[in-house]
């Protein structure tokens, strides 16, 4: 049985669709469902469940709230929750696969791809709170998979497709950040990926997951709306200051994914297949 957190969100709402497409018998929980930051509440649920594989994807994701307001439940989702869940799923002998992000690197790298195992060095609160949910998984659960990921993007809840989309039908003129430089990750391949970890057995661990080649803010933006009548000037981060400092370089190296036998599609490739299939839903809808 698979448990999965944050089931309402922009990757578990993914998930579900794919698990629904392969009938796969799952429980999705969400906040309303199980507290994570609840140890006690965190077992029952497990012990009624008792799932042998467990996607946590729920988290708190506010990164600039994160610095200051939100810092305290920052910690508590995403270090103290997922203390809580690594350490039902290990009583239980349950398999956990624990979605961290880019932000868990200062950006500074000067030669080649970010490696799974390169030092860390969070420069944000919020990466900082998902380094230390690395480190509680690491610690507490024997039977782990840790997946890097970064922009994600997808046909569910708030991300940068649908930002760039809706700022485009009332603005003649946008200025994208263009010295950042990244992969972005549809949440469909991201997971095919978690269920392909599991079906392959692959080895327990670290791994990177986006979509293939990399690019800046400026480029993605191009790209989404290439067929739309708006144009698109690029700006230095400076021009654009944001609370929590962003990676300026954050591209990850696909090679540990790739060599357990996992297809990767370009970000181009998966944003088309993406707003394909949005088109198709509603003019179907």
């Amino acid at each position: 049985m698979i448990l999965l957190t944050g089931a309402n969100g922009q990757l578990g709402t993914e998930i579900r669709q794919l698990l629904d497409e392969r009938e796969i018998e799952y429980v999705g929980t969400d906040v309303e469902d199980m507290d994570i930051t609840d140890v006690n509440h965190v077992q029952e649920v497990f012990d009624k469940i008792k799932p042998d594989v467990v996607f946590h994807c729920a988290a708190y994701t506010a990164v600039d709230k994160a610095e200051d307001e939100g810092k305290e439940l920052n910690y508590r989702i995403n270090v103290e929750g997922t203390q809580n869940i690594a350490k039902a799923a290990e009583k239980l002998g349950a398999e956990l696969i624990y979605l961290s992000t880019d932000y868990v690197f200062d950006g500074t790298k000067k030669d080649g791809e970010y490696l799974p195992d390169d030092e860390t060095n969070p420069q944000s609160e919020y990466g900082r709170s998902k380094y230390l949910g690395e480190e509680a998984v690491i610690s507490t659960c024997s039977h782990h998979y840790i997946i890097r990921t970064s922009w994600v993007f997808g046909s569910y809840g708030h991300n940068f497709v649908f930002t760039m989309q809706n700022l485009a039908k009332t603005h003649p003129r946008l200025t994208i950040v263009n010295d950042q430089y990244g992969r972005p990750t549809w949440t469909r391949t991201l997971a095919e990926f978690m269920m392909h970890l599991i079906e392959v057995k692959a080895d327990y661990g670290i791994y990177h997951l986006s979509n293939d080649n990399s690019c800046t803010w400026y480029d993605f933006a191009k790209e989404i709306l290439k067929e739309e009548a708006v144009e698109i000037a690029p700006v230095t981060s400076a021009e654009f200051p944001q609370k929590a400092k962003r990676p300026q370089y954050s591209v990850m190296s696909l090679e540990k994914a790739k060599a357990t036998g996992f297809t990767i599609p370009t970000w181009q490739e998966a944003l088309r297949l993406m707003l394909e299939e949005n088109k198709k839903d509603h003019s179907e809808g």
